[in-house]
């Protein structure tokens, strides 16, 4: 019985099994290269098929890019609400439990944060709007989320609020980077490094108030 074109693979693979290796292995590439400086040639050849063949599948390299951005935007999206929404507790506040479900989210695709927040991806692009949409859609939260943190120290400005949502993007981006180059660490000793590091700086400033 011959298979269908629409579900054949290459060299055996079912095509469906072959599109996960291939987004697998592009949003490596994309994450650490960059879309510039990613070509759906590399993508082929990592996966161990034709360019015209993942043309096939996928289209143009933008195509590609937005294939495995979505996913993972999606995923985040969700992960960081769950997290924002759950009851805020003494073990584990809402800043850690958002982490914590950032790294679950990423975990086994740590590249794909950086996938989403590429420098190099053509202005004006549907690429550019895609990744620009989630980004803001994570700013929202982060705003909401420190917005929140601030108030319960009484302050009110809203360009402390702005400088701190900043803040916690870059922290997030710092750590996912850090933890791409430590793939043995898993979400979870990740989030107790972060607690270890929250608590340190606690510290950290406490001193400083008791020298001034």
């Amino acid at each position: 019985m011959t298979t269908p074109s629409s579900k054949a693979g290459t060299k055996g693979v079912p095509r469906a099994a072959r599109e996960r290796q291939v987004l697998a292995a592009a949003t490596e590439e994309f994450g650490r290269r960059g879309y510039e400086a990613t070509t759906v040639a590399a993508v082929a050849t990592r996966v161990g098929v034709t360019k015209p063949l993942l043309h096939h599948y996928f289209g143009s390299k933008q195509d590609l890019y937005l294939a495995c951005l979505n996913p993972v935007g999606d995923r985040l999206l969700r992960a960081i609400r769950t997290a924002m929404t759950e009851p805020a507790s003494a073990a584990q506040p809402t800043a850690l439990r958002v982490l914590h479900a950032l790294f679950t989210a990423l975990d086994g695709q740590r590249e794909a944060w950086l996938v989403l927040y590429d420098a190099t991806l053509p202005p004006d692009s549907d690429a550019a709007r895609r990744a620009a949409y989630y980004r803001r859609a994570i700013d929202d939260l982060a705003a909401t989320g420190t917005a929140d943190l601030l108030r319960t120290t009484r302050s009110g400005d809203p360009l402390d609020a702005d400088a701190l949502a900043y803040a916690w993007r870059g922290l997030c981006t710092a750590l996912v980077r850090w933890w791409v180059n430590h793939p043995d660490q898993s979400p979870e000793a990740m989030t107790q490094r972060c607690a270890r590091l929250f608590a340190a700086g606690r510290t950290i400033l406490a001193a400083g108030d008791e020298i001034a």
